[in-house]
């Protein structure tokens, strides 16, 4: 994915917004959705699909995410 992101990046795109959701969807649960922007040049080949780690492992990455990133939100919604 990286690959694809870097192709974006010129002197009018500074910043990149990574965005993600988990849950069942807004008409069936809650829904929850995250973002985060990485400076440019940030690179962890760790952090690619959560839904393939561990929760331990989840935990010590969201460490990583939020030391690295330069903004993050997380937000959730009810039905």
């Amino acid at each position: 994915m990286l690959v694809k992101e870097k192709e974006f990046y010129s002197p009018s795109v500074k910043l990149i917004v990574g965005l993600d959701e988990a849950g069942r969807g807004p008409l069936a649960g809650p829904l929850y959705a995250a973002a985060v922007v990485f400076p440019p040049d940030f690179q962890d080949e760790r952090i690619n699909d959560s839904k393939k780690l561990t929760p331990k492992k989840r935990e010590e990455l969201f460490q990583v995410v939020t030391q690295n990133a330069l903004a993050y939100a997380i937000v959730s919604a009810s039905v």
